[in-house]
């Protein structure tokens, strides 16, 4: 009860900038503290628009007190404009921009980094911890996706899609053509389609940067280099070697992040903080505001509680 009277009395906006990174426009959303204790770093899944995740980085900066920082760093050509003329990025490209995002904007920094990533933004997270270990102080997956799920039918089928160019090519330029109605009524069709319990910050976003040839083109793209990099055995090795600073928020019926490889970690590295949620959230948790902000409550006291750890032990 508390926490939802702090977000409604000292509700934050978060703001929306482009910012070049390694000559790629780049979408962040961000709310800068005065004298941030550290720096939360938003990784989204793929789609990586940014802007999907405006009311979890609104609320999860408000439940901390706004003594941090917090951007989301949308991925490259999930945007809005067709900043880089129809190329397309795969997922090393998207961890190696992520890792230049952090190296350009956040080198002079003092305080430490937190990453926390939705779905293959989970991944990507880890990715970056092995790359800047001493810059990462936690790293918080949720809804992970770490690996193929080779029991999910629904992964076979848009594994399919995504390796065939001309199915890819064929679905996209729909898309794009859908991205060409008037506003009014492709919000209209989101709404009662895709969206019906969606924010309307998520119907906006999907409006505004989903319904495009371009983003449509690199969301397969990217999940076609998914598939193949996530077919390998999770990297166990790093997991166990820094498991006092890994958690991972698993859902019920979650296909991308199933209770199998929930099951898997317990084993391989039980040190590691592991949650179900059982609030009836789904993967795409941040396209409504109950699952922004129950996630929100969720990575705050994950946050917390490691922040109060490293602090008694200094």
């Amino acid at each position: 009860m508390g926490e939802q009277v702090l977000l409604s009395r000292t509700k934050m906006r978060a703001n929306f900038r482009l910012c070049n990174v390694s000559s790629c426009i780049t979408e962040l959303l961000e709310i800068r503290a005065d004298e941030p204790n550290f720096h939360v770093l938003v990784i989204p899944g793929n789609p990586g628009v940014a802007s999907l995740y405006k009311d979890f980085v609104e609320s999860l900066y408000e439940l901390l007190g706004g003594s941090v920082s917090v951007t989301a760093v949308g991925n490259i050509s999930h945007s809005e404009k067709n900043w880089e003329h129809v190329r397309l990025f795969s997922l090393q490209e998207q961890i190696d921009h992520k890792i230049d995002f952090i190296n350009q904007e956040l080198q002079n920094i003092a305080v430490p980094i937190l990453l926390v990533g939705h779905s293959i933004g989970a991944y990507i997270s880890l990715e970056i911890f092995k790359q800047s270990p001493k810059k990462v102080m936690y790293c918080i997956g949720l809804y992970p996706f770490l690996a193929l799920n080779m029991l999910s039918k629904k992964q076979s089928i848009i594994g399919k899609i995504a390796e065939s160019s001309v199915v890819s090519v064929a679905l996209s330029s729909i898309v794009g053509l859908l991205g060409l109605l008037p506003i009014w009524s492709l919000r209209l069709i989101v709404g009662q389609t895709l969206g019906k319990s969606w924010s309307p910050t998520a119907v906006e976003a999907t409006c505004s940067r989903l319904a495009k040839y371009h983003t449509m083109r690199n969301i397969l793209f990217m999940t076609m280099t998914e598939f193949k990099k996530l077919s390998e055995t999770p990297d166990w090795e790093f997991m166990r070697e820094n498991s006092r600073k890994i958690a991972f928020l698993f859902g019920i019926d979650d296909h991308w992040g199933p209770l199998q490889m929930f099951e898997e970690i317990s084993k391989q590295a039980p040190e590691i903080g592991l949650s179900i949620e059982r609030e009836g959230h789904s993967h795409a948790f941040c396209c409504t505001e109950a699952g922004s902000l129950w996630v929100a409550q969720h990575v705050a006291r994950l946050i917390k509680n490691q922040t109060s750890k490293s602090t008694s032990s200094q």
